[in-house]
């Protein structure tokens, strides 16, 4: 296959109608572009080139090539035009992946001002149940960064977002609110807004009960942790949300005994692309946001 640097010595010899200014023009010997020349003609099998006693012109065979010559190095100059615009954020695509019930609370304030000084960079955006969720997006080259909780396996790049708390949501006249803070052994007869198994706070909260002897009673379940925060508000039972599920509003919010907490991450496919640490540089910069209104409630 020729390189791009015969073909560039070709055009750069048809542009100028002389080996010696297209050499000059290349900042190449002239004994290094004829080397060029004669490997081009070896790989296509005919000449390309015609020598008349002064200068040079293309033959048939050079001709037909030189469109394809000119646009193959059209198409390497846009790769690297592409690229550098990309790392500096004036172009490229970004495919990220959030658990469901950080995208609006976590991400999308991340987003909002992300957006905004790069508008020129694609986003694509998938939201996902559980941790080990976000995990496969990433190994399987779906997302670029996942943003949540810290998943069972992982051995790609991550960084640290913060740490999570989960609290207790409850309606506001429930006897349970009268506590400052409420452990599992109350909520062991409690109806639980619980969450679908493929919600991986579901089996995480079944089991750190379960290390206190305790068995969790779901009166009715939902993948979606905000919306679990909203039914308690209403009144069809106790949830336990993690803070960035929470909006205010309505409810009483009452801290767990003992703390119950997690990890929120970035998950990173390719720690070296420029484009992909800007954007988790930002992630990570903001942290975990808490509304005034829930940081009121807990005290």
């Amino acid at each position: 296959m020729p390189t791009l640097r015969a073909l560039e010595c070709l055009v750069a010899v048809l542009d100028a109608g002389s080996i010696t200014e297209a050499a000059a023009a290349l900042h190449m010997s002239q004994p290094a572009l004829s080397h060029q020349l004669a490997a081009l003609e070896k790989e296509i099998g005919a000449p390309v080139l015609e020598r008349l006693p002064r200068g040079v012109r293309a033959t048939v065979v050079g001709r037909a090539v030189a469109v394809d010559a000119r646009t193959a190095l059209a198409a390497a100059q846009r790769v690297v035009t592409t690229g550098r615009a990309t790392a500096r954020g004036a172009g490229g695509h970004l495919s990220v992946a959030c658990a469901e019930s950080m995208t609006a609370g976590l991400l999308a304030p991340v987003l909002r001002t992300w957006l905004r000084r790069n508008p020129l960079v694609g986003l694509g955006l998938t939201e996902a149940a559980s941790a080990d969720e976000l995990a496969r997006l990433v190994e399987s080259g779906a997302a670029d960064v996942a943003i949540g909780p810290r998943p069972t396996r992982w051995t790609g790049g991550v960084e640290v977002i913060g740490v999570e708390e989960i609290v207790a949501v409850l309606p506001l006249e429930h006897p349970l609110a009268a506590y400052k803070r409420i452990g599992f052994e109350q909520l062991r007869d409690e109806p639980l807004v619980h969450y679908h198994p493929d919600n991986g706070l579901a089996g995480w909260l079944d089991a750190e009960a379960a290390r206190r002897g305790v068995t969790l009673t779901a009166a009715v379940r939902t993948r979606q942790a905000v919306t679990a925060a909203r039914l308690a508000a209403a009144g069809i039972g106790v949830a336990l949300v993690p803070t960035s599920a929470l909006s205010g509003g309505s409810a009483v919010v009452r801290r767990l005994r003992p703390d119950l907490a997690r990890d929120v991450v970035c998950l990173i496919g390719t720690p070296s692309d420029v484009l992909v640490g800007r954007f988790v540089a930002e992630v990570v910069r903001r942290g975990i946001p808490l509304p005034a209104a829930v940081t009121a409630a807990l005290g």
